[in-house]
């Protein structure tokens, strides 16, 4: 394991340099010109240090602001206190490039049929997105990682194995086979050929949201999901793991993997041999953390192939940060509880914040996950 530190250290060296001439009254007036000089420097030197003084007391206090659970960075604390929205996002080649995937705050990609994958984005500025696609269908595991996250749901129809789920109210969901949602809160891109061109906006989920009638705000005694470093901490440099320049999660068909970028400290996603880009800022899709987690798995109908991931139980993974990946286990004890990630000491790991891109690896492929130290090794 490679471990590389770069320090940068600046110095600033001011320099007044004052000559006088002539007749010893001449230096006299030098000599009180100078004072004068000098005072008006302290007194600019005062209101700076003032000034700096405010600008760092209004940062720290944060006045109007919460943490977010989803990325732990600082928000408005009334959008804090928001439910977020999960949709599910089709991720084949003609479904790319997606539409506003790059606001999303947590990332969270799993198996479907056919070793092809799926997303699903958790907004939590949901109101302020333009434009959302493609919308797919929903599988049963993914509601319950939605759940975690006390989100409402959206999709765009479902496998028939998460009909059942889908129908108990405790599972705030917004079908778009719903006839009362379609032309409400999702559309068609005539651009694209249908499945793969329903998209939803910020305006279009109110609506959805306000047509169902769902509670908006989190309930008085919701948890958290994550923990997160603290402003004043450094940032979270993994020890004792493995160097993690690249990351291949492993996926079968789209084969996707993560370059650091150490001039941004994020991860850069790749995946069908380019960039992942969102289409409507025209940027690489980029996160600050990526949480592996292993699961069991079995082919739930042989005929139509549908899988169904196992969520509660325990498994293993990793933890991938700033270049460095370290194993991990992983627990989630009920439907709706929250999955927590543990270090080789038994201790909850701590995020950096920003986003989180979740890869979700059937136990089969665990093999094929793998860490290159350098984009050379790769």
């Amino acid at each position: 394991m490679k471990k590389r530190a770069i320090f940068a250290m600046t110095g600033v060296l001011c320099m007044a340099l004052f000559s006088a001439c002539g007749t010893e009254d001449t230096s006299s007036a030098a000599s009180d010109t100078v004072q004068e000089i000098s005072i008006v420097e302290v007194e600019d030197l005062a209101a700076a240090q003032s000034d700096s003084g405010a600008e760092t007391e209004a940062e720290t206090t944060h006045e109007g602001e919460a943490r977010s659970d989803l990325t732990g960075e600082w928000i408005d604390e009334e959008l804090a206190a928001q439910r977020p929205f999960a949709v599910m996002i089709g991720n084949t080649k003609i479904a790319t490039p997606q539409y506003g995937i790059g606001s999303a705050d947590i990332i969270y990609e799993a198996p479907v049929e056919g070793s092809e994958t799926r997303l699903m984005a958790i907004f939590q500025d949901y109101q302020s997105v333009e434009k959302i696609m493609s919308i797919r269908s929903c599988r049963l595991y993914y509601i319950d990682w939605a759940l975690e996250f006390d989100a409402i749901y959206g999709h765009y129809g479902q496998a028939y194995l998460a009909e059942d789920m889908l129908s108990q109210s405790y599972v705030n969901n917004l079908n778009g086979l719903e006839g009362q949602l379609e032309n409400t809160m999702y559309f068609r891109d005539s651009s694209r050929n249908a499945p793969h061109n329903a998209y939803t906006t910020g305006a279009g989920i109110l609506a959805g949201i306000s047509l169902k009638g769902y509670e908006t705000q989190h309930d008085a005694d919701y948890e958290s999901h994550y923990q997160f470093n603290e402003d004043d901490e450094n940032e979270i440099t993994l020890t004792d793991g493995e160097a993690a320049v690249v990351v291949q999660p492993g996926y079968l068909v789209n084969e996707p993997w993560f370059v650091y970028n150490a001039g941004t400290g994020l991860y850069e996603r790749y995946q069908n041999s380019a960039e992942q880009i969102d289409a409507l800022t025209d940027e690489q899709l980029t996160v600050k953390n990526i949480l592996i987690q292993v699961c069991d798995w079995y082919t739930a109908n042989t005929d139509t192939g549908y899988l169904d991931v196992e969520t509660i139980g325990s498994g293993t993974g990793w933890y991938v940060t700033n270049g460095q990946a370290i194993p991990v286990t992983w627990t989630k004890t009920s439907q709706a509880g929250a999955t927590r990630y543990y270090d080789s000491a038994g201790n909850e790991i701590t995020l950096n914040q920003g986003r989180t891109w979740v890869c979700i690896v059937q136990d089969t492929y665990e093999d094929n996950i793998t860490f290159y130290a350098s984009e050379e090794d790769f």
